[in-house]
């Protein structure tokens, strides 16, 4: 291997700096933050970053914007430990670290010609943003589209001013559901993101089927999905960002048996999944 290929091999082993140009708060524990990069990303919808807090350490968090060319990057960093907490404190001009991207994502050409139905549970609306962003924005990329999204309460639904825009959009509806309102103003659905999928009309034969979230919402999507439309498995695909941790195999924390989720995922299709029940559990 000569040097210029060492190089290139090695990139997504060192981060590159990136600097905050936005924050903003989103929920009491989500943060949105937009960096500036060194260079960039070239991106797949669902892959994901190592993001560094130089002397202290690192987490993986998942892209939030669709693919550009831009040299910047989007996240949605929630506050969960120490290090998120450090991050949760910083502000625009303070520096960052970037590795990346790594894992597999969604190719946008598989949704070509089909409808679409994402489900987003809670922070599953983040990473699957760089997806509805892409196929939103170009109709022609896709057929009819429906975006179910659940959060616990209204404060903690995600992007509400974007759900709102992505509803005024070509052939495309948005369903928000709550488990609560807790007596805030709402003005969406009270009730389990399952519970709209039996009022669906689906072609199981043109639908691919998205799903993102906390695991016990993938078991009982998948039992309503395979009730009422049976789509095959091959055109369901979920995302299991929640299991990545170091993004190269080294670790051990996303394997799944001889599955490492940080290479072979964190997007699957569901077939793919069929010999390992306890990916979902």
């Amino acid at each position: 291997m000569n040097t210029a290929q060492s190089v290139t091999a090695n990139d997504l082993y060192l981060p590159q700096v990136a600097r905050i140009v936005e924050v903003r708060t989103l929920t009491e524990r989500e943060k949105y933050f937009r960096l500036k990069l060194e260079s960039p990303l070239e991106h797949k919808p669902g892959q994901f970053v190592m993001v560094t807090v130089f002397g202290l350490g690192e987490c993986a968090i998942s892209i939030t914007c669709g693919p550009h060319h831009r040299s910047e990057v989007e996240l949605v960093i929630r506050r969960a430990g120490s290090l998120t907490g450090v991050i949760h404190q910083m502000g625009e001009g303070d520096v960052l670290g970037i590795r990346g991207p790594y894992g597999n994502g969604f190719d946008i050409e598989q949704f070509e010609g089909h409808d679409v139905l994402v489900v987003a549970g809670g922070l599953g609306l983040a990473p699957l943003r760089s997806l509805i962003q892409p196929l939103v924005a170009d109709p022609t990329a896709r057929g009819r589209m429906v975006l179910i999204t659940g959060s616990r309460t209204p404060a903690e639904t995600l992007f509400r001013d974007e759900l709102a825009q992505w509803a005024q959009a070509e052939s495309v509806q948005v369903i928000e559901m709550v488990d609560r309102a807790d007596h805030q103003p709402w003005q969406g659905r009270v009730g389990l993101v399952t519970e709209p999928l039996a009022e669906l009309e689906l072609d199981a034969s043109r639908s691919k089927v998205v799903l993102c979230g906390p695991p016990v919402m993938y078991k009982f999507v998948l039992l309503e999905l395979a009730q009422y439309f049976q789509i095959p498995a091959e055109q369901i695909y979920v995302d299991l960002e929640r299991r990545m941790r170091c993004g190269v195999g080294k670790c051990g924390h996303c394997q799944i048996n001889e599955l490492y989720c940080c290479q072979q995922g964190p997007v699957f299709r569901y077939a793919d999944l069929a010999a390992y029940p306890e990916a979902l559990r």
